[in-house]
């Protein structure tokens, strides 16, 4: 009992963590809307001058579905609002739709390498699938399929948190040519593993032990 009890308490304190980062992040992340890309993003300023609806449909609503995460994770929220989680949630997978294109095509047409937009090309694909499953799970009532896919889709769009905590490592140690193809793969897919772990866990710890 001891162990499950300290384990379930820094994983609340690791998902506490991380809500907050989604929020600070998020809001962070409106900067990119007004502030000068050369600056900000110079990775990005290629995109700015040849695709500049797709570049802000990406920047100004992946940090909407990142900041809406801690509320549908809520579950004080669920239970007394559920009409408001519903409508969060369309929002969320609508943000995640359009964003989740404009990153595939950005990715399609980046300047850092064959390496580094095939790992951004595959998180935006999976990014749209696992949220795509986790509204088919909702729409047919299937709400604990729904749970697991959007614990999926949470870790993915957390991409953005882990990604901002890898690029000034990376910056500082090998540069940024030398890092962002390997961030490009670790900012989202050990995200993915921990998801995994974290659902197989649950359906362990629920398994009566006999």
């Amino acid at each position: 009992m001891t162990r499950h009890f300290w384990t379930g308490r820094r994983l609340a304190w690791g998902l506490g963590t991380l809500w907050v980062l989604s929020v600070l992040i998020a809001l962070g992340s409106l900067r990119f809307l007004v502030a000068e890309i050369s600056l900000v993003m110079p990775a990005m300023v290629h995109h700015l001058l040849a695709r500049p609806v797709v570049l802000y449909l990406h920047i100004g609503l992946a940090p909407v579905a990142l900041g809406l995460l801690p509320v549908q994770f809520s579950h004080r929220l669920r239970g007394r609002r559920p009409g408001l989680h519903r409508w969060g949630g369309r929002l969320y997978a609508l943000c995640v739709l359009m964003s989740g294109l404009a990153s595939l095509w950005l990715a399609y047409t980046t300047a850092e390498g064959v390496v580094a937009g095939l790992g951004f090309a595959l998180l935006a694909v999976v990014w749209l699938t696992t949220t795509a499953m986790a509204v088919i799970a909702a729409l047919q009532r299937r709400f604990a399929q729904h749970r697991a896919w959007m614990i999926r889709s949470a870790a993915l769009t957390l991409a953005a948190v882990t990604l901002r905590l890898y690029l000034p490592i990376g910056m500082t140690t090998v540069g940024f040519e030398a890092s962002y193809p390997v961030i490009a793969w670790i900012c989202w897919v050990p995200n993915l593993l921990a998801a995994e772990w974290l659902l197989r866990r649950e359906v362990h710890d629920a398994v009566p032990a006999g």
